[in-house]
């Protein structure tokens, strides 16, 4: 199982376990830097001011190492600019790697995006400034996501800003994937690999459930713990990156411990974990 990605010629290569941080979880500064002393140099942040933020912040020289991804949430080209001067003030660094537009869930809110004026207008203008690298999104409509990517939903020809290319405007997708939702293998996967498109996943516990006992479980069954469902994800050729979004220090250590066993679920344990997966899925709601 291939240990790193590398997004770009201008970024280092990742560790393909990455580390998010969110508004309901709990990280330290201290606990960001052991995960990068650790080989951890994909990030991903919320933006919100966080223990992620401050660590990033202390970096000095050792920023050029890591690659790292913000969501994006504003619409409009003024609102999206402010937004990315805001976070590089708090981030004290000169450029961001990764601007992903956050929950982008219809293609008419694509097309405002990706008209002239749009947020995207703001991006491809920090991509020529040097302080943006790549632009992404992220959405739970995994086909509209697909399609997006490749170029086959795209504001007017006159109003699309001219900075994207209709072919590909997206660098970076960011989609749900887990052993319960494998819905990205039908519906994603299929249309980013032929045009290399990474692909960063997150939720792969889906919300701890993946953890957890459900009433068509064989008898003596123990659902296997969180490393187990990020090897799962990562074990796909297809997943760039699979994201962990610890809360606190114990989940983070256990989260990163799959550092020290870095290989693919053997065919009895994928059996396990797709298996579960189903079961998971039967009985946890209706996310496709």
């Amino acid at each position: 199982m291939k240990f790193t990605h590398t997004f770009s010629p201008d970024t280092p290569p990742v560790c393909r376990l990455g580390l998010a941080t969110r508004g309901n979880t709990h990280l330290d500064p201290c606990d960001v830097h052991w995960a990068i002393e650790r080989g951890v140099n994909y990030l991903n942040w919320c933006g919100r001011t966080d223990g992620m933020s401050q660590a990033v912040s202390e970096m000095g020289e050792k920023r050029q190492e890591i690659v790292f991804a913000w969501q994006i949430q504003s619409s409009s080209e003024d609102a999206a600019r402010r937004e990315l001067e805001d976070a590089l003030t708090e981030l004290k660094t000169d450029y961001i790697d990764i601007a992903t537009l956050y929950y982008v869930e219809s293609e008419s809110e694509w097309c405002r995006l990706a008209t002239t004026g749009g947020a995207c207008s703001a991006l491809v203008k920090a991509k020529e400034e040097g302080l943006l690298r790549m632009i992404g999104l992220t959405s739970h409509q995994r086909s509209m996501a697909a399609s997006i990517a490749a170029g086959r939903i795209l504001a007017d020809e006159n109003e699309c800003d001219p900075g994207l290319d209709p072919t590909r405007p997206l660098d970076v997708l960011m989609l749900r994937y887990n052993a319960a939702h494998r819905g990205a293998e039908s519906d994603v996967f299929p249309t980013t690999d032929p045009i290399d498109l990474p692909v960063v996943v997150y939720t792969c516990l889906r919300w701890g459930a993946l953890m957890e006992s459900t009433p068509d479980d064989p008898p003596g069954f123990t659902a296997p713990p969180a490393r187990e469902w990020y090897r799962f994800c990562l074990a796909n050729s297809s997943v760039a990156v699979a994201i962990a979004a610890p809360d606190g220090r114990e989940e983070l250590e256990h989260d990163f411990s799959l550092l020290d066993d870095w290989r693919a679920p053997s065919a009895e344990e994928m059996e396990t974990l797709r298996s579960h997966g189903d079961r998971v899925y039967q009985h946890g709601g209706s996310f496709p």
